[in-house]
């Protein structure tokens, strides 16, 4: 069966693909978007932080046996510490000034980071391998369907979708949205904004770990594989709209299967795809397809 003349199942199968990636877009630019949105902080070093999270997972089970499962809660604990850390003795000191500063900042952390793990480790990239428990396919009869790649795609979902929730429907959002707009008067209602702050940060750094250790299995871990990604990502970000939660959730995974579809049908576009839909969303809505005009 075929379908634009292309077989339906190279289709499926590309569908897949981009839905797999897209799911890492969305998680991704989903971290972003919260550091933005609440803290006004363009994080560059938001790639390098996604390897961070696939080198503990690997490094959890190389040298201390530390399964997938244990890493994919201990990856994104530790990481996000490591970013509290980060915002409690640098970022917190150029809140109040231009974003220049505080993306030349992150980009120096990024510099930083990619070159510590590449003395340590190279450039090559260090396998990790499928959890015995999502090994194999689902056969679907019209499509085969690899167990992990269908994982990545459902416990993005689950996270993204409950992060929105969290920030934009519950009372702690809301406290989250008002300690950045109006501090002063937050914390005269006796919450600790600047605790709230730093937490934000280490819960969105934390989201690029968690992203980390679900593309360990399925990419080559190595020192570069954020740098590869995070323009991207910030791609998406940009359409979706700097700070919007749900427009970094739907915008990653729409991109992703456009990726995807672009493959098949005209692959030496694949690549460019994403920044030709951007600049054509900038040309539009320069605020991005969910952003606020202000």
């Amino acid at each position: 069966m075929e379908l634009f003349g292309i077989p339906l199942q190279a289709l499926l199968s590309q569908l897949l693909l981009g839905l797999v990636n897209g799911s890492f877009y969305a998680m991704l630019s989903l971290g972003l978007a919260v550091i933005f949105g609440l803290l006004n902080v363009i994080n560059f070093a938001h790639g390098a932080l996604y390897m961070m999270g696939a080198f503990f997972a690997w490094m959890g089970l190389n040298y201390f046996q530390v399964n997938y499962w244990v890493m994919l809660v201990l990856g994104p604990i530790l990481v996000g510490i490591f970013g509290i850390i980060i915002e409690k003795t640098m970022l917190r000191w150029l809140y109040k000034l231009d974003h220049l500063y505080g993306l030349l900042l992150t980009f120096g952390i990024t510099l930083m980071l990619e070159g510590l793990f590449r003395s340590f480790f190279g450039v090559s990239g260090q396998p990790y391998s499928v959890p015995e428990a999502l090994t194999g396919a689902f056969n679907l009869g019209f499509m085969i369907l690899p167990k992990y790649r269908a994982w990545v795609v459902l416990a993005s979902l689950v996270i993204c979708l409950a992060t929105w929730f969290v920030i934009e429907k519950t009372k702690l959002g809301s406290y989250l949205r008002a300690g950045t707009e109006n501090p002063k008067l937050v914390e005269a209602f006796g919450i600790n904004v600047p605790l709230m702050v730093t937490l934000t940060y280490g819960f969105g750094v934390a989201l690029a770990a968690f992203a980390g250790v679900l593309a360990a299995p399925v990419i080559q871990v190595s020192p570069l594989m954020g740098s590869n990604l995070i323009i991207v990502v910030f791609a998406v970000v940009v359409i979706g709209g700097m700070g919007s939660i749900l427009g970094s959730i739907l915008t990653g995974l729409g991109l992703g299967v456009i990726e995807g579809f672009t493959r098949v049908f005209y692959p030496e576009l694949s690549a460019t795809v994403v920044f030709i839909i951007m600049a054509i969303v900038l040309m539009i809505r320069p605020a991005g397809l969910f952003g606020k005009e202000k």
